[in-house]
């Protein structure tokens, strides 16, 4: 594995119309403690695990995982739990997943340095692609 975690799985999102109450759900049933993230047309939720994670991706500490509100450029994704992989060239992860017969479904985004996208494979599971580049 490279310095970007490449083939690893670095973070998972749930997007969802209902936001503020899927955020409550999962504080009852699993534990997690809710941060709210003010982003430009909503607030999404950093989710925080109680006890110790494992393996935290860098900087990521004690997040497990993210809530967003599904409007805007993310309004389209599933209601599914989004898995984010480690790739080492975003650019040619998304030429390998078209020519392999997959889908994007969101442009290129940005996380600091790092970029990210989600996609399709060719049986219409979706995950997403991340190039850790901080």
């Amino acid at each position: 594995m490279t310095a970007k975690h490449a083939g690893q799985l670095l973070w998972t999102d749930l997007t969802v119309k209902n936001a503020e109450e899927v955020r409550a759900f999962y504080e009852a049933v699993i534990g997690w403690i809710s941060q709210p993230v003010e982003m430009e047309t909503r607030t999404d939720y950093m989710m925080v695990a109680a006890g110790e994670r494992p393996t935290a991706p860098e900087g990521m500490d004690k997040i497990a995982a993210g809530i967003c509100n599904a409007v805007a450029e993310i309004a389209d994704l599933p209601p599914q739990w989004l898995n984010y992989w480690g790739v080492d060239d975003l650019d040619a992860s998304r030429a390998a997943c078209e020519a392999h017969g997959g889908r994007l479904l969101t442009g290129i985004k940005t996380h600091g340095n790092s970029r990210y996208c989600a996609i399709a494979d060719p049986a219409g599971a979706v995950c997403g692609l991340f190039e850790q580049n901080d």
